[in-house]
């Protein structure tokens, strides 16, 4: 067909939103990520140690409670403004948790967040779209980015379930569930358009009946159908000695469209520092001869060392050329489509070949 036609056809339409695929303008292409803190988490989230969460989808973590959800999204919202100095985030914080010290407490500066703390779908949807339209009035030249985070789904009410609580009824609103799958079928594509990105906390649940342990998400399919990546999260306790000092956070990818889905790694999550940085690169390394396992040590370069102090001491242990051979496990372990062949290219790269 000639091309001239296509063009012709979108001359015609006048629609900002519909151009040619090759133009590169269409709200779907991927624009960047955001570092989450942790370099295996930023791998199991986007296929890179430097990658993380998208920068312009909806990426939901959801566990149980106390497993680190607002620790995790906490943390990308402070690498976020660290990134982009003139930047803000719109915190809708349905739990009423975070407080001005959180947030000092994790370098992030109140006076660039908004918060906002909607009682229902209704409310939330409403704020978060006359956000985005307000962002959309502005020329593209003069936008700064921006960031919106829900903490948490599970705890938005419907209109209705306040209005039947009011009178009495403990009659369950069956509408819910479809009120939240319109509302991210509409805010989905409209963060996309305005290329911002949206962080979700939610809660999982076991399923009754079934034949091995699963867990849900709460919300309905909405949420799912949505979001582009979907960690579930599920925690042990960390110990140094018989002091708890945190919680090790088993990530498992449910849903992902730039990495592989059902890849699991473990972040570790301290009460005082938040995500460690370094933190199960060990493995990874392992499993890909970078490091060697001896024992209860870590072997490398000829020297063994405890797990423990190499993650104490990552500057000395983790140098740019062990952090260049751990991006391409990374690249191996969570990309799609990523094959030996492909593996042996960059390292040839790397090596000057």
């Amino acid at each position: 067909m000639d091309n001239e036609f296509l063009k012709s056809l979108v001359k015609d339409l006048a629609d900002e939103y519909t151009t040619i695929a090759a133009d590169g303008k269409s709200s779907a292409e991927f624009s960047g990520t955001i570092d989450s803190g942790s370099y295996i988490l930023n791998a199991a989230l986007s296929g890179s140690i430097y990658g993380g969460v998208p920068n312009n989808k909806i990426t939901a973590f959801a566990g149980e409670t106390a497993t680190g959800k607002t620790y995790f999204v906490l943390g990308v919202v402070s690498q976020f403004l660290k990134s982009n100095p003139d930047g803000g985030v719109i915190y809708f914080d349905t739990e009423s948790a975070v407080t001005n010290d959180m947030l000092t407490d994790r370098n992030i500066d109140p006076i660039r967040v908004i918060k906002s703390e909607p009682d229902t779908i209704q409310k939330f949807r409403h704020n978060t779209i006359l956000m985005i339209d307000k962002y959309l009035e502005q020329d593209e030249k003069e936008r700064k980015p921006i960031m919106f985070v829900l903490d948490s789904l599970g705890q938005l009410s419907s209109t209705k379930e306040i209005e039947d609580t009011a009178e009495g009824s403990e009659t369950r609103d069956m509408t819910k569930a479809q009120i939240l799958k319109a509302t991210f079928r509409v805010l989905n594509l409209k963060l996309s358009k305005a290329n911002v990105p949206m962080l979700i906390c939610n809660h999982t649940y076991d399923v009754v009946g079934s034949y091995y342990p699963t867990k849900e998400m709460s919300g309905g399919s909405g949420l799912k159908y949505s979001a582009s990546t979907i960690a579930f999260l599920s925690k042990k306790k960390e110990r140094d000695g018989t002091e708890v000092v945190g919680n090790i956070i088993k990530v498992k990818m449910q849903k992902s469209r730039l990495s592989r889905e059902n890849r699991e790694v473990e972040v570790l999550l301290d009460y005082n520092k938040g995500l460690h940085r370094y933190y199960g690169l060990i493995d990874l390394g392992v499993k890909y001869d970078i490091f060697k396992k001896i024992a209860n040590r870590i072997e490398h370069d000829g020297k063994k060392i405890y797990a423990k102090t190499m993650y104490d001491n990552p500057e000395e242990y983790f140098t740019s050329d062990v952090m260049n051979e751990l991006e391409i496990a990374a690249e191996k372990e969570f990309q799609y489509g990523f094959f030996e062949e492909d593996v042996e290219e960059i390292g040839e790269e790397d090596s000057g070949l």
